[in-house]
């Protein structure tokens, strides 16, 4: 009944609520095809997981059509996770490009039924050579099934299509299946942060994944006061010099910090307030950062505990720079 209805539906000439209705569906059909696949995923999962992670080669990926489209994103999320992986095209394959294959390799065939001649043929291939096969199919009975070292079921109830033939909610399965396997392998391999920065070098992801404090703090005349300085001292600094000054000790380390809100409060207090120490007044646990802290780091921390800037210590808490909200965000750390 729930085909027939969805059949009707796609050949009437619907009015925007219903088409509405209709877009709503599509995406809770999906959904349902996603939580159904997290519920499946067992010792298959970690075998094909500890089958990729411990090749000595590369993932090879395979598949025709709309299979083919969701190989080649799975293949790039793979690479870009730090697990090497390419995407084979099953007829060039077999046309000359079989080339690239290797016996220290790893293939992901994916298939919606598991009975494509393509891959049929491309399988007897890596059966010759020896590479073990992780088959992504809707039948775990089929064909591919059967000649897969591991198999990931990624069947689905029924596709989004209302005539239950576009490959829709199935494709969807399978690229999440294929982010699974990238996350799962990443956390694997130890894969930091990084690591991903230094596969990401261009753009705004490689700027924001690659900048660090020491790019944007200022380090020439940078204000600072000592434990002996009255508010008098510091009303000027904080005027010039952009609302934040750190208090140092005789040694240059870092025991407190005063900003523009602090000097508020004290006035709305103290009538004579330029005569108070600015040791009465500083926050005693200042909320400090290293040089080497990635910008985009600095940035949560500021946004976290709501400040516009960050003295900049090193191992020592001595003071070596103070860096700015406002400059991190104009640099695109975030």
């Amino acid at each position: 009944m729930a085909a027939e209805a969805l059949t009707a539906a796609a050949t009437t000439r619907l009015d925007d609520r219903e088409l509405l209705a209709r877009a709503r569906a599509v995406v809770r059909a999906e959904a349902e095809g996603l939580l159904a696949l997290a519920d499946r995923l067992g010792d298959g999962f970690l075998e094909a997981v500890r089958l990729i992670g411990d090749a000595r080669g590369r993932v090879v990926v395979s598949g025709v059509g709309k299979s083919g489209i969701i190989g080649r994103k799975i293949a790039a999320t793979l690479t870009s996770t730090g697990t090497p992986a390419t995407f084979l095209h099953p007829v060039e394959g077999l046309h000359g490009d079989l080339g690239i294959v290797s016996g220290d390799d790893v293939a992901i065939l994916i298939s919606k039924s598991g009975e494509s001649e393509e891959l049929g043929a491309l399988l007897g291939y890596l059966a010759r050579l020896g590479v073990p096969v992780v088959a992504m199919t809707g039948r775990p009975g089929s064909s591919l099934a059967r000649a897969a070292r591991v198999v990931l079921d990624c069947a689905v109830a029924q596709e989004a299509c209302p005539f239950d033939l576009a490959p829709t909610t199935s494709t969807t399965v399978t690229a999440a299946l294929g982010d699974a396997l990238a996350v799962a392998l990443l956390l694997r391999k130890g894969f930091t942060r990084e690591d991903f920065a230094r596969l990401h070098p261009g753009g705004a992801l490689g700027r924001k994944l690659t900048l660090r404090v020491a790019d944007l703090m200022l380090t020439d005349d940078i204000p600072w006061l000592g434990v002996g300085a009255t508010m008098r001292e510091c009303v000027v600094l904080l005027a010039k010099k952009r609302g934040t000054v750190p208090i140092l000790d005789e040694e240059r380390r870092v025991v407190g910090v005063v900003t523009a809100g602090d000097l508020t409060r004290l006035m709305e207090r103290e009538a004579d307030f330029m005569a108070v120490p600015v040791e009465a007044v500083m926050n005693r646990s200042p909320k400090l950062c290293e040089a080497t802290l990635l910008a985009a780091a600095a940035v949560h921390q500021m946004e976290t505990f709501g400040i516009m800037a960050l003295p900049v210590v090193d191992a020592d808490r001595r003071l070596i720079g103070i860096v700015h909200l406002h400059d991190l965000l104009r640099a695109g750390a975030v």
